[in-house]
């Protein structure tokens, strides 16, 4: 699990370092070299969201204890952290693009409503508060499923992520419209269904390699062919994601196959590659908190030292990703720091 987490972690930077080389003003596609190879080489970060969510599902569910003891603890320690660093984003935006103190003001106040200061990456942390609340709703029916039941929920769930693909063509299915914003599978779908599959892998195990490596490359295949065919033919980045979708059948399948690829290495967490690799998962809510102030230092120090996205986007991705675990081990050790590291 720690190695998934740091994986996880490393390949969100990874892609929003990529988000420098083909996201335009007013999320333009910029068309070019440099997409083509965002296309290769961080299609396969669209697993970093689901490998967290699995992660949770295999670790949590089923929930054992009270609500209120799994709720005290579970938020405690995301919720702290969350709002101390959104504060910290409106001091970094006053000093980086001159806000005010009237507009930080009205970024502070916007928190309860999303995002907070507008950081794109905490859409995450709504998300998880979510799936903590249904946590204790169905802990109690996973208690007694059969693998045959969970397996029908998860086959329902996987219908659920042709959606993307199936509204290209239908914009509108199985009961949806204006009045109507939860059709047939609506509480099949989403990450609820990543959350199940990392429970499923817990207790029934996971894919032999041979299988799992092949579920891999056809889920990348389909993400970078269907991501760089759509680079010419589309204007805006949502269309252009497509493929990129958390949710998506191809991003599950890279996710399902990394994750069983994974769960096959023996754990060595007593030497000191190992002792690194716990180090850097327990810090990895902190990591993912505050790693877009390091990563806009890095890209503007790097991003002109080479000639192609294919070059920067590692090296970039890479240092934040060093700087980032480097600062929150030195931030650890002070006071109460888990109030705002996680």
């Amino acid at each position: 699990m720690d190695l998934l987490r740091v994986l996880a972690c490393y390949l969100v930077i990874q892609q929003h370092a990529s988000e420098f080389f083909y996201i335009g003003p007013e999320s333009t596609v910029i068309s070019g070299t440099d997409t083509f190879w965002i296309g290769i080489i961080t299609s396969i970060a669209r697993i970093s969201v689901p490998l967290f969510v699995m992660i949770s599902g295999f670790l949590l569910l089923p929930m054992k204890g009270t609500s209120h003891d799994f709720f005290q603890k579970r938020f405690t320690r995301i919720l702290y952290p969350f709002l101390v660093w959104c504060i910290l984003y409106v001091l970094y935006y006053m000093v980086s693009r001159g806000d005010s103190w009237s507009e930080a003001l009205t970024n502070i106040l916007h928190i309860p409503v999303n995002f907070g200061v507008e950081i794109g990456h905490l859409w995450y942390i709504y998300m998880l508060i979510g799936l903590y609340l249904i946590i204790p709703v169905i802990s109690p029916w996973l208690a007694g499923c059969s693998k045959r039941e969970l397996q029908g929920y998860l086959i329902l769930w996987s219908l659920t992520t042709l959606l993307p693909y199936i509204h290209t063509l239908y914009p509108q299915i199985w009961g949806e419209c204006y009045w109507n914003p939860t059709p047939a599978f609506y509480y099949f779908s989403g990450f609820v269904g990543y959350l199940l599959l990392g429970f499923y892998i817990k207790k029934y195990g996971a894919l032999p390699v041979f299988p799992a490596l092949l579920l891999t490359a056809i889920g990348y295949a389909i993400t970078t062919t269907t991501f760089s065919l759509r680079i010419d033919a589309v204007p805006t980045v949502p269309e252009l994601e497509l493929s990129w979708g958390f949710c998506t059948i191809n991003v599950a399948m890279m996710s399902y196959g990394i994750f069983s690829i994974i769960m096959h290495i023996p754990a060595k967490g007593t030497g000191k590659i190992g002792r690194l690799v716990q180090d850097i998962s327990l810090q990895s809510y902190g990591i993912y908190l505050a790693h877009i102030m390091v990563l806009n230092v890095f890209y503007n120090l790097l991003h002109p030292l080479f000639p192609s996205a294919l070059l920067s986007v590692p090296v970039i991705a890479l240092c934040t990703f060093i700087s980032v675990y480097l600062l929150v081990k030195l931030l650890s050790f002070l006071p109460k720091s888990k109030y705002w590291l996680g």
